[in-house]
């Protein structure tokens, strides 16, 4: 009963611990951010920098305060268009990836033709979406997906062709068929290349939403952006930038929890 006891007791402290461990890791980017803004805070104060050029970050606060309810109005559009285009862009570039692997003729065709798309400015090509599908959710679902696609394809392809010929004959050897050789190695393989993948494409799909509503909307993050620097509202514009910023760091760490969670090994040459 007394060794229970004990360790229940000792739960709390275990918990406390941990967090202790965690914050003791998170302190030097906690104090590196602290510093930067207190930085910021003195040379706008000390050069008497106008408010239009560069606000403070006490205004920038005030503008989460003041126009909080016009940041959270246009935040949704924007994590809605971003979420559907990272899904379907992704989703394309894992599909065409499975079939480059299975047919070196489908790779041979149409890889070349997907590097190209890819050398096009997304600035370019979005007021060409704009023209053929409307000014609505759409284009800038699409804009999303181009900009996550490429870097999805090309590592899910590798991760695909990263199993070695020992693995592959040994399958062989155990009468594997094609299907089991796919999902139980292939597949096993890829996973590694396909997160490192993905945690880019959490992020740009942000920026292709955004850049998407430069071109033509009237909602969203990337139109606040446009309506605030055009009139001048530079505490509103910096305050939709850091917004932006969260929600893409907010999918970052969703993508990272979950290859914690889905992979317990990786590659030696993938980060």
């Amino acid at each position: 009963m007394a060794d229970t006891a004990h360790r229940t007791s000792a739960l709390p402290n275990q918990g406390l611990f941990a967090f202790a461990d965690r914050l003791r890791d998170k302190w030097p980017a906690i104090a590196a951010v602290i510093g930067l803004l207190t930085f910021w805070q003195l040379i706008v104060w000390g050069f008497s920098v106008p408010t239009y050029m560069a606000p403070s970050p006490v205004e920038v606060l005030n503008a989460f305060r003041q126009d909080g309810w016009t940041l959270w109005a246009n935040f949704w559009p924007t994590l809605f268009e971003a979420l559907l285009g990272f899904i379907f862009g992704n989703l394309v570039a894992i599909l065409l990836a499975v079939w480059f692997v299975h047919s070196r003729t489908a790779e041979r065709a149409f890889y070349p033709i997907a590097v190209f798309i890819n050398t096009i400015p997304i600035i370019a090509v979005a007021p060409i979406l704009v023209l053929i599908f409307g000014n609505g959710i759409a284009p800038k679902i699409i804009i999303a997906a181009l900009i996550c696609f490429f870097p999805t394809l090309v590592n899910m392809v590798r991760g695909l062709k990263a199993v070695t010929p020992a693995t592959l004959d040994l399958m062989r050897v155990l009468s594997a068929s094609q299907s089991e050789i796919f999902w139980k190695v292939r597949i096993q393989s890829s996973l590694p290349f396909l997160f490192a993948a993905l945690k880019i494409a959490s992020t740009t799909c942000v920026i292709g939403a955004i850049v998407a509503e430069w071109i033509g909307s009237n909602f969203g993050l990337g139109a606040l952006i446009i309506e605030a620097t055009y009139n001048f509202r530079a505490p509103l514009l910096y305050a939709t930038v850091f917004t932006a910023a969260l929600l893409a760091v907010s999918l970052f760490s969703l993508v990272s929890i979950a290859e914690t969670r889905l992979i317990k090994w990786k590659a030696s040459d993938v980060h």
